[in-house]
């Protein structure tokens, strides 16, 4: 044999080992791929499964309300803390100064049509839920920006001023029971929140 042919045959032989090997790798790849794609979701899966269910064991849990007011369908969507022996009106949560209206995230009011507050127009959509209560008279804030931690790391109220849509006033009386913890309730006439020895309506037409 001709020492050019055995050349050729050593290096189709190389190509083709190299070839295999290649295919060998591409194939080991995908599936190394595959595998730690799974368990990344697994990881995400698990991971979310875990903090959606966390919360519910939070001391303040989740809690919505839901009702009809005129035509228009509306949430709120927020964390329920409890009394616990504390003193809540102007001590735990003081008079003046804005504040979450609830615990954890930003309370969440949501309406698929526009509502009238104090002759005033708010338009359907989502919206944080910010309250300064007083003595005698409280302030509700509908801000824009949702999603984020009801305080910020100074344990303010966290919202953006400039994104406040829409303040309205209410009138605070006591309650005839004691509420152990913060509840709101959505009814024909508007909404209401209740905790300790107070009730807060808020007409709605």
């Amino acid at each position: 044999m001709r020492p050019f042919k055995i050349f050729t045959r050593l290096n189709f032989i190389k190509i083709s080992i190299f070839l295999h090997q290649l295919k060998q790798l591409i194939m080991l790849q995908k599936a190394t791929a595959k595998y730690l794609s799974f368990i990344l979701f697994s990881f995400l899966f698990t991971t979310v499964s875990f903090a959606q269910g966390n919360k519910a064991s939070r001391p303040s849990p989740p809690a919505t309300a839901t009702g009809s007011i005129k035509d228009a369908h509306v949430t709120i969507s927020y964390s329920s803390p409890a009394v616990k022996g504390r003193k809540v009106w102007g001590d735990l949560v003081p008079f003046d100064k804005p504040w979450r209206a609830g615990a954890n995230e930003a309370t969440i009011f949501e309406t698929h049509k526009d509502l009238k507050i104090e002759d005033k127009t708010l338009p359907a959509g989502k919206y944080s839920l910010f309250a300064i209560p007083g003595e005698k008279e409280w302030t509700f804030i509908f801000n824009s920006e949702t999603g984020q931690w009801g305080i910020n790391r100074s344990g303010e109220a966290n919202f953006d001023p400039a994104k406040t849509v829409l303040t309205v006033k209410a009138k605070a009386k006591k309650s005839d029971k004691f509420q152990e913890r913060l509840t709101y309730e959505v009814e024909k006439k508007g909404f209401e929140l209740q905790w300790e020895n107070l009730e807060v309506p808020v007409s709605i037409k």
